[in-house]
Protein backbone atom coordinates (compact mmCIF):
# COMPACT_ATOMS: atom_id res chain seq x y z
CA UNK A 1 0.00 0.00 0.00
CA UNK A 2 1.65 3.57 -0.65
CA UNK A 3 0.61 7.31 -0.16
CA UNK A 4 -0.98 9.14 -3.22
CA UNK A 5 1.66 12.30 -3.95
CA UNK A 6 0.32 15.12 -6.46
CA UNK A 7 3.06 16.12 -8.46
CA UNK A 8 2.46 19.31 -10.24
CA UNK A 9 3.82 17.77 -14.06
CA UNK A 10 2.38 18.99 -17.14
CA UNK A 11 3.08 15.65 -19.57
CA UNK A 12 0.34 17.43 -22.23
CA UNK A 13 -1.86 14.74 -21.32
CA UNK A 14 -0.54 11.76 -20.57
CA UNK A 15 -0.82 9.69 -17.22
CA UNK A 16 2.44 9.58 -16.00
CA UNK A 17 3.26 7.02 -12.80
CA UNK A 18 6.51 7.64 -10.37
CA UNK A 19 7.37 4.98 -8.21
CA UNK A 20 10.59 5.42 -5.71
CA UNK A 21 13.32 2.65 -7.36
CA UNK A 22 13.87 1.72 -3.34
CA UNK A 23 10.18 0.68 -3.37
CA UNK A 24 10.52 -1.86 -6.53
CA UNK A 25 13.60 -3.39 -4.74
CA UNK A 26 12.21 -3.63 -1.17
CA UNK A 27 8.90 -4.60 -2.22
CA UNK A 28 10.22 -7.25 -4.73
CA UNK A 29 7.60 -5.74 -7.13
CA UNK A 30 8.51 -6.47 -10.86
CA UNK A 31 8.25 -3.27 -12.30
CA UNK A 32 10.32 -1.35 -14.77
CA UNK A 33 10.40 2.06 -16.25
CA UNK A 34 8.32 2.69 -18.79
CA UNK A 35 5.85 -0.24 -17.99
CA UNK A 36 1.97 0.52 -18.18
CA UNK A 37 0.73 0.40 -14.63
CA UNK A 38 -2.37 0.81 -13.20
CA UNK A 39 -2.66 2.85 -9.95
CA UNK A 40 -6.47 1.86 -7.61
CA UNK A 41 -7.77 3.30 -4.91
CA UNK A 42 -11.63 3.76 -3.03
CA UNK A 43 -13.01 7.24 -2.55
CA UNK A 44 -15.04 8.35 0.87
CA UNK A 45 -18.15 7.51 -0.83
CA UNK A 46 -16.70 3.56 -1.26
CA UNK A 47 -16.02 3.86 -4.93
CA UNK A 48 -13.66 2.01 -6.66
CA UNK A 49 -10.96 4.80 -8.75
CA UNK A 50 -8.41 4.21 -11.09
CA UNK A 51 -5.97 5.39 -13.48
CA UNK A 52 -3.83 4.01 -16.22
CA UNK A 53 -0.47 5.37 -16.59
CA UNK A 54 3.58 5.05 -18.43
CA UNK A 55 5.69 3.68 -15.15
CA UNK A 56 8.66 6.62 -14.41
CA UNK A 57 11.24 5.41 -11.60
CA UNK A 58 12.85 8.10 -8.85
CA UNK A 59 16.03 7.56 -7.81
CA UNK A 60 16.17 11.02 -5.74
CA UNK A 61 14.09 12.33 -2.61
CA UNK A 62 11.63 13.61 -4.77
CA UNK A 63 8.55 11.32 -3.86
CA UNK A 64 9.19 8.89 -0.43
CA UNK A 65 9.68 4.87 -0.52
CA UNK A 66 6.21 4.92 0.57
CA UNK A 67 4.24 7.44 -1.98
CA UNK A 68 3.46 7.21 -5.76
CA UNK A 69 3.49 10.46 -7.25
CA UNK A 70 1.15 11.04 -10.29
CA UNK A 71 1.08 13.55 -13.22
CA UNK A 72 -1.34 16.88 -12.77
CA UNK A 73 -3.71 15.04 -15.30
CA UNK A 74 -3.08 11.84 -13.91
CA UNK A 75 -3.97 12.90 -10.35
CA UNK A 76 -7.18 14.92 -11.89
CA UNK A 77 -8.73 11.79 -13.60
CA UNK A 78 -7.93 9.46 -10.52
CA UNK A 79 -10.58 11.81 -8.32
CA UNK A 80 -8.62 11.04 -4.47
CA UNK A 81 -6.71 13.24 -2.42
CA UNK A 82 -3.46 13.47 -1.90
CA UNK A 83 -2.02 11.51 0.99
CA UNK A 84 -4.93 8.43 0.37
CA UNK A 85 -4.05 4.71 0.24
CA UNK A 86 -3.00 3.38 -3.00
CA UNK A 87 -1.84 0.43 -4.84
CA UNK A 88 -0.07 -0.58 -7.90
CA UNK A 89 0.61 -3.04 -10.71
CA UNK A 90 1.06 -4.12 -14.04
CA UNK A 91 -1.55 -2.99 -16.64
CA UNK A 92 -2.06 -4.92 -20.03
CA UNK A 93 -1.76 -2.78 -23.00
CA UNK A 94 -5.47 -2.01 -24.02
CA UNK A 95 -7.02 -4.70 -26.86
CA UNK A 96 -7.59 -1.79 -29.14
CA UNK A 97 -3.75 -1.31 -29.78
CA UNK A 98 -3.94 -5.21 -31.50
CA UNK A 99 -6.13 -3.18 -33.90
CA UNK A 100 -3.88 -0.46 -34.88
CA UNK A 101 -1.00 -2.81 -35.55
CA UNK A 102 -2.98 -4.80 -38.07
CA UNK A 103 -3.29 -1.10 -39.43
CA UNK A 104 -0.21 -1.32 -39.87
CA UNK A 105 -0.37 -4.46 -41.69
CA UNK A 106 -2.85 -2.38 -44.00
CA UNK A 107 -5.94 -4.13 -42.23
CA UNK A 108 -9.19 -1.83 -43.23
CA UNK A 109 -10.60 -1.29 -40.16
CA UNK A 110 -14.29 -0.58 -39.14
CA UNK A 111 -16.36 1.71 -36.96
CA UNK A 112 -16.32 -0.53 -33.96
CA UNK A 113 -12.39 -0.73 -34.02
CA UNK A 114 -12.36 3.26 -34.16
CA UNK A 115 -14.82 3.29 -31.24
CA UNK A 116 -12.79 1.00 -29.15
CA UNK A 117 -9.20 2.73 -30.12
CA UNK A 118 -10.26 6.32 -29.59
CA UNK A 119 -12.29 5.24 -26.34
CA UNK A 120 -9.23 4.19 -24.61
CA UNK A 121 -7.34 7.19 -25.86
CA UNK A 122 -9.71 9.46 -24.39
CA UNK A 123 -9.30 7.40 -21.28
CA UNK A 124 -5.85 7.91 -21.23
CA UNK A 125 -4.83 4.20 -21.77
CA UNK A 126 -2.60 4.95 -24.76
CA UNK A 127 1.44 5.61 -24.30
CA UNK A 128 2.91 8.55 -26.29
CA UNK A 129 4.35 5.27 -28.04
CA UNK A 130 0.90 3.98 -29.01
CA UNK A 131 -0.38 7.21 -29.72
CA UNK A 132 1.98 7.66 -32.26
CA UNK A 133 1.84 4.96 -33.57
CA UNK A 134 -2.11 5.04 -34.30
CA UNK A 135 -1.04 8.69 -36.22
CA UNK A 136 1.41 7.11 -38.05
CA UNK A 137 -0.33 4.20 -39.27
CA UNK A 138 -3.24 6.68 -40.21
CA UNK A 139 -0.56 8.43 -42.28
CA UNK A 140 1.43 5.38 -44.01
CA UNK A 141 -1.36 3.36 -44.76
CA UNK A 142 -4.29 5.85 -46.05
CA UNK A 143 -7.85 5.45 -45.01
CA UNK A 144 -10.34 4.68 -47.41
CA UNK A 145 -13.80 6.82 -47.71
CA UNK A 146 -15.33 4.48 -45.35
CA UNK A 147 -12.70 4.09 -42.84
CA UNK A 148 -12.44 7.99 -42.61
CA UNK A 149 -16.33 8.62 -41.82
CA UNK A 150 -15.83 5.94 -39.86
CA UNK A 151 -13.07 7.56 -37.82
CA UNK A 152 -14.70 10.76 -38.01
CA UNK A 153 -18.31 9.38 -36.74
CA UNK A 154 -15.89 7.71 -33.51
CA UNK A 155 -14.08 10.88 -33.04
CA UNK A 156 -17.64 12.72 -32.56
CA UNK A 157 -19.26 10.31 -30.04
CA UNK A 158 -16.10 9.80 -27.47
CA UNK A 159 -16.89 13.34 -26.36
CA UNK A 160 -19.53 15.81 -25.84
CA UNK A 161 -21.66 18.05 -28.30
CA UNK A 162 -23.39 21.34 -28.16
CA UNK A 163 -27.76 21.91 -29.18
CA UNK A 164 -28.76 25.18 -30.24
CA UNK A 165 -32.16 24.03 -30.78
CA UNK A 166 -32.32 24.05 -34.57
CA UNK A 167 -30.86 27.23 -35.14
CA UNK A 168 -28.48 27.91 -37.60
CA UNK A 169 -25.16 27.71 -36.86
CA UNK A 170 -21.96 28.99 -38.93
CA UNK A 171 -18.52 27.96 -38.54
CA UNK A 172 -15.16 28.34 -39.84
CA UNK A 173 -11.65 26.64 -40.02
CA UNK A 174 -8.64 27.12 -42.11
CA UNK A 175 -6.43 23.51 -42.46
CA UNK A 176 -3.37 25.46 -41.37
CA UNK A 177 0.20 26.01 -42.36
CA UNK A 178 -0.12 29.53 -43.02
CA UNK A 179 1.92 31.93 -40.62
CA UNK A 180 0.04 34.69 -38.91
CA UNK A 181 -3.63 33.92 -40.97
CA UNK A 182 -5.91 34.79 -37.79
CA UNK A 183 -9.15 34.96 -39.94
CA UNK A 184 -10.99 33.53 -37.31
CA UNK A 185 -10.86 36.08 -35.01
CA UNK A 186 -11.71 38.61 -37.06
CA UNK A 187 -14.55 36.50 -39.08
CA UNK A 188 -16.56 35.17 -36.02
CA UNK A 189 -16.80 38.92 -34.46
CA UNK A 190 -18.05 40.21 -37.96
CA UNK A 191 -20.44 37.21 -38.30
CA UNK A 192 -22.15 37.65 -34.60
CA UNK A 193 -22.63 41.30 -35.20
CA UNK A 194 -24.97 40.71 -38.22
CA UNK A 195 -26.72 37.76 -35.99
CA UNK A 196 -25.89 34.40 -36.33
CA UNK A 197 -24.46 32.01 -33.36
CA UNK A 198 -20.61 31.15 -34.32
CA UNK A 199 -19.24 29.45 -31.59
CA UNK A 200 -15.65 28.62 -32.65
CA UNK A 201 -13.20 26.19 -31.00
CA UNK A 202 -9.68 26.44 -32.32
CA UNK A 203 -6.78 24.22 -31.13
CA UNK A 204 -3.10 25.16 -30.21
CA UNK A 205 -0.53 25.02 -32.39
CA UNK A 206 0.41 21.87 -33.74
CA UNK A 207 3.43 22.49 -35.97
CA UNK A 208 2.88 26.38 -36.26
CA UNK A 209 4.34 29.35 -34.11
CA UNK A 210 0.32 29.88 -32.91
CA UNK A 211 -2.53 28.43 -33.26
CA UNK A 212 -5.94 30.47 -33.05
CA UNK A 213 -6.66 29.41 -29.26
CA UNK A 214 -3.07 30.49 -28.67
CA UNK A 215 -3.67 34.18 -30.19
CA UNK A 216 -7.18 34.30 -28.48
CA UNK A 217 -5.63 33.24 -25.53
CA UNK A 218 -3.14 36.03 -25.02
CA UNK A 219 -5.82 38.18 -24.59
CA UNK A 220 -8.44 36.60 -22.90
CA UNK A 221 -9.37 33.38 -21.56
CA UNK A 222 -9.95 30.14 -23.85
CA UNK A 223 -10.72 27.40 -21.40
CA UNK A 224 -14.34 27.57 -21.60
CA UNK A 225 -16.80 24.76 -20.92
CA UNK A 226 -19.36 23.22 -22.66
CA UNK A 227 -21.89 25.09 -20.04
CA UNK A 228 -20.28 28.76 -20.27
CA UNK A 229 -19.73 28.55 -23.97
CA UNK A 230 -23.66 27.98 -24.65
CA UNK A 231 -23.97 30.77 -22.33
CA UNK A 232 -21.86 33.22 -24.07
CA UNK A 233 -23.13 32.38 -27.60
CA UNK A 234 -26.85 32.51 -26.21
CA UNK A 235 -25.90 36.09 -25.09
CA UNK A 236 -23.95 37.73 -27.57
CA UNK A 237 -23.47 35.22 -30.63
CA UNK A 238 -20.08 34.29 -30.91
CA UNK A 239 -17.05 33.33 -28.60
CA UNK A 240 -13.64 31.56 -29.63
CA UNK A 241 -12.91 28.83 -27.35
CA UNK A 242 -9.87 26.24 -26.85
CA UNK A 243 -11.21 23.00 -28.44
CA UNK A 244 -9.46 20.92 -25.51
CA UNK A 245 -10.84 22.31 -22.48
CA UNK A 246 -14.55 21.81 -23.82
CA UNK A 247 -14.35 17.53 -24.14
CA UNK A 248 -15.67 18.12 -28.11
CA UNK A 249 -13.93 15.48 -29.64
CA UNK A 250 -11.38 15.03 -27.48
CA UNK A 251 -8.98 12.49 -29.01
CA UNK A 252 -8.50 15.08 -31.36
CA UNK A 253 -6.78 17.14 -28.98
CA UNK A 254 -4.95 13.83 -27.09
CA UNK A 255 -3.48 13.14 -30.46
CA UNK A 256 -2.46 16.65 -31.09
CA UNK A 257 0.57 15.92 -28.31
CA UNK A 258 2.31 13.57 -30.41
CA UNK A 259 1.56 15.20 -34.05
CA UNK A 260 3.12 18.52 -32.68
CA UNK A 261 6.79 17.28 -31.95
CA UNK A 262 6.27 15.30 -35.39
CA UNK A 263 5.71 18.06 -36.94
CA UNK A 264 2.74 15.74 -38.80
CA UNK A 265 -0.86 16.70 -39.83
CA UNK A 266 -2.07 13.75 -41.80
CA UNK A 267 -4.73 13.69 -44.40
CA UNK A 268 -6.82 11.86 -42.05
CA UNK A 269 -6.83 13.34 -39.16
CA UNK A 270 -7.07 16.78 -40.30
CA UNK A 271 -10.39 16.02 -41.96
CA UNK A 272 -11.43 13.86 -39.15
CA UNK A 273 -10.52 16.21 -36.39
CA UNK A 274 -12.27 19.28 -38.58
CA UNK A 275 -15.38 17.72 -39.23
CA UNK A 276 -15.78 16.37 -36.05
CA UNK A 277 -15.29 19.29 -33.67
CA UNK A 278 -17.93 21.40 -36.14
CA UNK A 279 -20.57 18.73 -35.56
CA UNK A 280 -19.77 18.42 -31.93
CA UNK A 281 -19.84 21.95 -31.57
CA UNK A 282 -23.46 22.40 -33.14
CA UNK A 283 -22.44 23.81 -36.42
CA UNK A 284 -24.40 23.61 -39.71
CA UNK A 285 -22.67 25.56 -41.80
CA UNK A 286 -19.47 25.73 -42.42
CA UNK A 287 -16.64 27.10 -44.34
CA UNK A 288 -13.15 25.30 -44.71
CA UNK A 289 -9.91 27.51 -46.36
CA UNK A 290 -7.60 25.49 -48.02
CA UNK A 291 -4.47 28.14 -48.87
CA UNK A 292 -2.50 26.27 -51.99
CA UNK A 293 1.34 27.71 -52.19
CA UNK A 294 4.73 26.65 -52.80
CA UNK A 295 5.28 26.04 -49.08
CA UNK A 296 1.84 25.67 -47.72
CA UNK A 297 0.51 22.45 -46.82
CA UNK A 298 -1.27 22.11 -49.86
CA UNK A 299 1.02 22.76 -52.95
CA UNK A 300 -0.84 22.21 -55.94
CA UNK A 301 -4.56 22.24 -56.86
CA UNK A 302 -4.93 19.06 -57.65
CA UNK A 303 -4.35 17.83 -54.20
CA UNK A 304 -6.45 20.67 -53.10
CA UNK A 305 -9.46 19.51 -55.04
CA UNK A 306 -9.20 15.94 -53.78
CA UNK A 307 -9.22 17.26 -50.16
CA UNK A 308 -11.89 19.54 -50.87
CA UNK A 309 -13.98 16.19 -52.22
CA UNK A 310 -13.03 14.09 -48.89
CA UNK A 311 -14.33 17.40 -46.79
CA UNK A 312 -17.49 17.40 -48.81
CA UNK A 313 -17.92 13.43 -48.54
CA UNK A 314 -17.54 13.09 -45.04
CA UNK A 315 -19.51 16.28 -44.53
CA UNK A 316 -22.80 15.01 -46.47
CA UNK A 317 -22.42 11.50 -44.40
CA UNK A 318 -22.32 13.51 -41.03
CA UNK A 319 -24.85 15.97 -41.80
CA UNK A 320 -23.12 19.41 -41.99
CA UNK A 321 -23.06 21.28 -45.26
CA UNK A 322 -19.78 22.57 -45.72
CA UNK A 323 -18.20 25.06 -48.64
CA UNK A 324 -14.45 24.42 -49.41
CA UNK A 325 -12.88 27.69 -50.72
CA UNK A 326 -9.15 27.04 -51.93
CA UNK A 327 -7.13 30.13 -51.59
CA UNK A 328 -4.08 31.09 -53.11
CA UNK A 329 -0.92 31.35 -50.37
CA UNK A 330 2.49 32.95 -51.49
CA UNK A 331 3.44 33.70 -47.40
CA UNK A 332 2.44 34.32 -44.01
CA UNK A 333 -1.22 36.52 -43.82
CA UNK A 334 -0.82 39.60 -41.93
CA UNK A 335 2.38 40.76 -40.37
CA UNK A 336 2.69 39.22 -37.01
CA UNK A 337 4.16 35.89 -36.44
CA UNK A 338 3.44 34.61 -32.87
CA UNK A 339 0.68 34.86 -30.27
CA UNK A 340 0.73 38.57 -29.33
CA UNK A 341 2.41 39.56 -32.81
CA UNK A 342 -0.66 38.52 -34.40
CA UNK A 343 -3.39 39.89 -31.91
CA UNK A 344 -2.29 43.15 -32.46
CA UNK A 345 -2.71 42.75 -36.28
CA UNK A 346 -6.27 41.14 -35.25
CA UNK A 347 -6.99 44.59 -33.53
CA UNK A 348 -5.45 46.61 -36.11
CA UNK A 349 -7.77 44.89 -39.08
CA UNK A 350 -11.08 45.34 -36.30
CA UNK A 351 -10.00 49.21 -35.20
CA UNK A 352 -9.44 50.05 -38.85
CA UNK A 353 -6.05 50.37 -38.78
CA UNK A 354 -5.16 47.40 -41.52
CA UNK A 355 -2.90 49.65 -44.09
CA UNK A 356 -0.43 47.65 -44.15
CA UNK A 357 -2.76 44.64 -42.99
CA UNK A 358 -4.77 44.33 -46.10
CA UNK A 359 -3.98 40.36 -47.08
CA UNK A 360 -5.65 39.89 -43.58
CA UNK A 361 -8.56 42.29 -43.53
CA UNK A 362 -9.76 40.96 -46.82
CA UNK A 363 -9.14 37.00 -46.83
CA UNK A 364 -11.23 37.78 -43.46
CA UNK A 365 -14.14 39.65 -45.80
CA UNK A 366 -13.82 36.95 -48.31
CA UNK A 367 -14.68 34.21 -45.54
CA UNK A 368 -16.82 36.34 -43.64
CA UNK A 369 -19.01 37.15 -47.16
CA UNK A 370 -18.92 33.38 -47.99
CA UNK A 371 -20.54 32.59 -44.98
CA UNK A 372 -22.73 35.29 -44.88
CA UNK A 373 -24.25 33.71 -48.15
CA UNK A 374 -24.23 30.52 -47.65
CA UNK A 375 -26.32 30.92 -44.23
CA UNK A 376 -28.82 33.20 -46.03
CA UNK A 377 -28.05 35.89 -43.47
CA UNK A 378 -28.19 37.89 -46.75
CA UNK A 379 -29.11 38.18 -50.67
CA UNK A 380 -27.09 36.06 -53.15
CA UNK A 381 -23.48 38.04 -53.87
CA UNK A 382 -24.58 40.69 -50.71
CA UNK A 383 -21.97 39.16 -48.45
CA UNK A 384 -18.87 41.27 -48.87
CA UNK A 385 -20.33 44.24 -48.80
CA UNK A 386 -22.64 43.73 -45.48
CA UNK A 387 -19.39 42.23 -43.97
CA UNK A 388 -16.58 45.24 -45.01
CA UNK A 389 -20.09 47.62 -42.94
CA UNK A 390 -19.97 45.17 -39.98
CA UNK A 391 -16.39 45.65 -40.22
CA UNK A 392 -16.20 49.75 -41.36
CA UNK A 393 -18.56 50.76 -39.04
CA UNK A 394 -17.00 49.16 -35.72
CA UNK A 395 -19.80 46.91 -35.37
CA UNK A 396 -17.50 43.87 -35.22
CA UNK A 397 -15.09 45.50 -33.16
CA UNK A 398 -17.86 46.15 -30.34
CA UNK A 399 -18.84 42.56 -30.93
CA UNK A 400 -15.14 41.53 -30.30
CA UNK A 401 -14.91 43.84 -27.15
CA UNK A 402 -17.97 42.14 -25.75
CA UNK A 403 -16.75 38.38 -26.70
CA UNK A 404 -13.11 38.83 -24.66
CA UNK A 405 -15.27 40.92 -21.73
CA UNK A 406 -17.63 37.87 -21.23
CA UNK A 407 -14.99 35.00 -21.39
CA UNK A 408 -12.43 36.87 -19.32
CA UNK A 409 -10.08 39.74 -20.94
CA UNK A 410 -6.46 39.26 -20.20
CA UNK A 411 -3.55 42.20 -20.34
CA UNK A 412 -1.76 41.62 -23.58
CA UNK A 413 1.50 40.74 -22.97
CA UNK A 414 4.53 42.98 -22.82
CA UNK A 415 6.61 42.99 -25.75
CA UNK A 416 9.27 41.01 -25.96
CA UNK A 417 12.26 42.56 -24.55
CA UNK A 418 15.06 40.89 -26.69
CA UNK A 419 14.47 41.81 -30.84
CA UNK A 420 16.87 42.37 -34.05
CA UNK A 421 16.40 42.77 -37.62
CA UNK A 422 17.35 40.42 -40.61
CA UNK A 423 18.24 42.63 -43.58
CA UNK A 424 17.26 41.96 -47.21
CA UNK A 425 20.35 40.72 -49.29
CA UNK A 426 19.35 41.87 -52.30
CA UNK A 427 17.39 44.42 -54.32
CA UNK A 428 14.03 43.44 -55.80
CA UNK A 429 10.41 42.41 -55.21
CA UNK A 430 8.98 39.73 -53.05
CA UNK A 431 7.96 37.01 -55.17
CA UNK A 432 7.28 34.76 -52.00
CA UNK A 433 8.01 33.82 -48.63
CA UNK A 434 8.48 30.33 -47.13
CA UNK A 435 5.75 29.69 -44.57
CA UNK A 436 7.53 26.98 -43.22
CA UNK A 437 10.64 28.66 -42.62
CA UNK A 438 9.63 31.66 -41.31
CA UNK A 439 7.56 29.32 -39.10
CA UNK A 440 10.85 27.58 -37.98
CA UNK A 441 12.19 30.89 -37.10
CA UNK A 442 9.06 32.25 -34.97
CA UNK A 443 9.34 28.80 -33.18
CA UNK A 444 13.09 29.21 -32.17
CA UNK A 445 12.49 32.37 -31.37
CA UNK A 446 10.33 30.85 -28.64
CA UNK A 447 6.40 31.24 -30.04
CA UNK A 448 3.91 29.59 -29.05
CA UNK A 449 4.95 28.76 -25.32
CA UNK A 450 6.18 32.71 -24.80
CA UNK A 451 3.47 34.26 -25.70
CA UNK A 452 5.58 37.83 -26.85
CA UNK A 453 7.53 35.88 -28.85
CA UNK A 454 7.98 35.63 -33.04
CA UNK A 455 8.81 37.48 -35.80
CA UNK A 456 7.13 40.43 -37.91
CA UNK A 457 7.63 41.60 -41.19
CA UNK A 458 8.71 44.44 -41.89
CA UNK A 459 8.48 43.19 -46.03
CA UNK A 460 5.58 41.04 -47.04
CA UNK A 461 4.85 39.41 -50.33
CA UNK A 462 4.54 42.08 -53.76
CA UNK A 463 6.42 44.59 -51.59
CA UNK A 464 9.84 46.09 -52.91
CA UNK A 465 13.06 45.91 -50.87
CA UNK A 466 16.48 47.26 -51.40
CA UNK A 467 19.72 45.29 -49.86
CA UNK A 468 20.51 45.98 -46.69
CA UNK A 469 16.83 47.57 -45.85
CA UNK A 470 14.98 45.08 -42.64
CA UNK A 471 12.88 42.31 -43.98
CA UNK A 472 11.74 41.32 -40.34
CA UNK A 473 12.28 41.34 -37.13
CA UNK A 474 12.79 38.63 -34.70
CA UNK A 475 11.03 38.99 -31.23
CA UNK A 476 12.21 36.59 -27.97
CA UNK A 477 12.04 36.73 -24.56
CA UNK A 478 15.97 35.97 -23.75
CA UNK A 479 18.96 36.35 -25.41
CA UNK A 480 19.60 32.55 -26.10
CA UNK A 481 16.40 32.16 -27.70
CA UNK A 482 17.28 35.64 -29.77
CA UNK A 483 20.15 33.69 -30.99
CA UNK A 484 19.13 30.47 -31.75
CA UNK A 485 16.36 31.76 -34.31
CA UNK A 486 18.93 34.53 -36.36
CA UNK A 487 21.58 32.30 -36.64
CA UNK A 488 18.50 29.99 -38.68
CA UNK A 489 17.01 33.08 -40.53
CA UNK A 490 20.37 34.36 -41.47
CA UNK A 491 21.56 30.45 -42.60
CA UNK A 492 18.42 30.30 -44.62
CA UNK A 493 17.95 33.40 -46.97
CA UNK A 494 16.24 31.70 -49.49
CA UNK A 495 13.41 32.06 -47.07
CA UNK A 496 12.42 35.56 -48.94
CA UNK A 497 12.52 34.75 -53.10
CA UNK A 498 12.63 37.94 -55.53
CA UNK A 499 10.79 37.85 -59.52
CA UNK A 500 7.46 38.48 -60.61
Amino acid sequence: MFRLRHLSLDTLREHVIVIHEHAVKAGNLGFNPLDRAVVMGTDSAGQRREITGVLNFCLDDLIGADEIGLSDQAFRDIELPEGAAVEATLAVAPRSVERVRTKLDGVRLDRAAFNAILSDVVQHRYSRVELAMFVLACALKRLDLDELCDYTQAMISTGESLDFGGAIVADKHSIGGIPGNRTTMIVVPIIASLGVLIPKTSSRAITSPAGTADTMGAIANVELSPKRMKEIVGRIGGCIGWGGALRLAPADDILITVERPMEIDTEAQMVASILAKKKSVGATHVVIDIPVGPTAKVRSQTAAQHLSGLFHSIADRVGLRVEVLITLALGPIGRGIGPRLEALDVRAVLGGDSAKLSDLREKSLYLAARLLEMTRTVSPNGGYRAAQQALDSGAALRKFNEIIALQGARDLPPEAPYKCEIPSRSDGRIRDIDCLEIARVAKRAGAPANLSAGVLLRKTVGEVTASGETLFEIHAASSAQLEFARQYATSHPEMFRYGF
